[in-house]
């Protein structure tokens, strides 16, 4: 892990993860490499932490077969309440999930799916009352992508009455470049019909970036945004990304900072970083980490 370059820390805006102060959340279904748990998406209401995190088997073995919903008092020790399989969608994996809670109090939980036999990738939503009773009868496409660019991961977040989106955007015309990926930014006024405004971030030729950056959480802090991003070197590093830092004072705009990772894992990846921000000021981090057997386990931090 980088502990040396101090532009890389964006102090209590958005802490720098250090695994050895982690505790584990979920354990990975097995104990070998393609097993994970991560990609959290956490949200606090009345008290209780809800998280939304994805399971997978290696590919060949059902890849991203299911996400679940689970909820706890301390931010640590989870109940699970709600449990969506692949097979229930129209999907060959299922990816990172949104978890969000809208003003009026609906549960909204974008679903990132990929389209069968193909590099595509697209996100749909499913709304209940309650986080334990989505239904994915209910689900719908909100941002299909197109023929030549998967849409997934979105980090969604509502600032000054409009919703705010980045997602991961992939490039499907240039056969064998698809793990490419950049941030494509969004709004709404409602969280269901979004308008794009062009790329946001993006990797940096030379640098430990350069083959992409997926923005995994956005906080805001005295004007600037401070947002995490999963960023690689080169296709042989898909899977295990590391965590960087980008600010900006435009969300269509972010700039990364330093030259090195904010944070990894000594074993690889360290990546979807998701940052709960609690009423006492301190802020809870969740992220995927890579072991040493190879396989993936959702880790906590309380910062």
């Amino acid at each position: 892990m980088n502990t040396n370059d101090p532009q890389n820390d964006a102090g209590p805006a958005l802490p720098r993860p250090r695994p050895d102060r982690s505790v584990l959340v979920v354990a990975p279904p097995e104990d070998a490499p393609g097993h994970w748990a991560g990609a959290p998406s956490a949200v606090l209401a009345d008290g209780v932490v809800h998280l939304a995190y994805r399971l997978r088997r290696p590919i060949g073995q059902g890849r991203g077969y299911a996400v679940v919903v689970a909820r706890s008092l301390d931010g640590e020790r989870f109940e699970t309440i709600y449990t969506l399989h692949r097979e229930e969608v129209d999907t060959e994996s299922l990816e990172r999930p949104a978890l969000v809670r809208t003003p009026e109090g609906v549960w909204r939980l974008y679903i990132s799916c990929a389209t069968h036999d193909s590099k595509h990738w697209r996100v749909e939503l499913i709304e209940a009352d309650d986080p334990a009773r989505f239904d994915a009868s209910t689900r719908r496409v909100v941002l299909p992508g197109d023929p030549k660019t998967g849409v997934k991961d979105p980090v969604i977040v509502r600032h000054d009455g409009m919703w705010h989106l980045w997602a991961s955007c992939h490039p499907l015309a240039d056969p064998g470049e698809e793990d490419q990926m950049v941030s494509d930014y969004a709004t709404s006024p409602d969280g269901l019909h979004w308008t794009w405004h062009g790329t946001a971030l993006s990797g940096r030729p030379g640098c430990w970036d350069s083959r992409g950056a997926r923005v995994t959480a956005a906080v805001r802090h005295d004007g600037t945004l401070y947002v995490a991003y999963d960023g690689r070197a080169t296709a042989e590093e898909n899977y295990e990304e590391r965590t960087g830092l980008a600010t900006g004072t435009d969300p269509a705009t972010l700039t990364p900072v330093g030259e090195e990772p904010l944070a990894e894992s000594p074993y690889g990846g360290l990546r979807y970083l998701d940052v709960l921000e609690l009423p006492d000021g301190r802020k809870r981090l969740y992220y995927e980490l890579t072991r040493q057997d190879g396989a993936h386990e959702l880790r906590t931090e309380l910062r």
